[in-house]
């Protein structure tokens, strides 16, 4: 293999990573993929390849596709709620590539995609976030251009029905983030409760190896609740470091030295939160290290 072939595939490396990981929810299996796609890279007569940008994204998404086939399947077994594994984004010197990242890797754009077809993720994800065309976006996914514009068309009605795009102001984040804290640390709960919606849902993902909610909790009330009763009791301890995690700002926690927990939110356009998700899963938080995903 020739030093320019390996440097094709490297400067390729973080947008298909970032594409896999937004198709399969998991880092692990986004890392499985990218490296089958290398394999792939590494046999393929290379001369004969005329796009190779083109040709690593449909090896990818194709891989992606299978992978997400069995991945569905083992998740029907899953023990509680399921989250995407959180990744830990690092700052972005740009606002607006920051804007751009948080939109499309939230936790909560995430979990919209679930509800999606796999092609309906794949084919939304190539178009309307990595930008390819229709063409490039059927050959990708194995359909025909019509077919592709209409998995395209269903996906964005549902994703903007969803309202999961919208980019919350640092400074709102923030001030949850210190109010979340607070009633955790202190029991304080009147300044948290200002900035929940009513509807609050609250799901812990505890993968069945740690204790966690095994059920979503829903409304201020039980969630309130939930804070000053459990997670009072439980994570006073704990350290807390503020992080960026998929593009929003959340919590790590640590206990001696090992992280035991992640938090992070959703918000409403007005900046209330919607959700609060909370990765306990210590398989998911085995690395959880910056990733420079596109």
């Amino acid at each position: 293999m020739q030093p320019h072939d390996i440097r094709q595939f490297e400067e390729a490396r973080p947008g298909l990573l970032g594409l896999a990981y937004r198709i399969l929810g998991t880092l692990a299996d986004a890392e499985d993929a990218v490296q089958d796609t290398w394999l792939k890279w590494a046999a393929a007569d290379r001369d004969v390849i005329e796009k190779p940008a083109a040709w690593l994204t449909t090896t990818c998404t194709r891989r992606c596709l299978d992978l997400l086939r069995s991945a569905h399947r083992s998740r029907t077994d899953y023990v509680g709620a399921w989250l995407p594994e959180p990744i830990q984004t690092p700052v972005e010197a740009s606002a607006e590539k920051a804007m751009v990242l948080a939109s499309s890797l939230s936790t909560a754009f995430l979990m919209m995609l679930e509800r999606l077809t796999p092609k309906e993720r794949a084919a939304y994800l190539l178009h309307d976030i990595f930008e390819r065309s229709y063409a490039e976006t059927a050959e990708a996914i194995g359909v025909g251009e019509p077919a592709c514009r209409k998995l395209v068309s269903r996906a964005r009605s549902n994703v903007e029905q969803a309202q999961v795009r919208a980019v919350t102001p640092g400074e709102r984040q923030d001030a949850l983030l210190t109010a979340f804290q607070a009633a955790v640390t202190s029991g304080e709960t009147e300044p948290l409760a200002a900035l929940l919606t009513d509807d609050i849902r609250l799901t812990a993902d505890g993968g069945g190896k740690v204790p966690a909610a095994r059920d979503v909790l829903r409304g201020k009330e039980r969630v309130l609740t939930f804070v000053i009763r459990t997670l009072h009791a439980f994570w006073t301890d704990f350290g807390w470091e503020p992080v960026m995690l998929n593009g929003t700002r959340g919590f790590r926690l640590t206990h001696t030295g090992n992280t035991v927990a992640t938090v992070s939110f959703a918000y409403d356009e007005a900046g209330r939160a919607t959700d609060v998700y909370i990765m306990r899963n210590p398989d998911k938080l085995a690395r959880l290290e910056p990733v420079v995903v596109h």
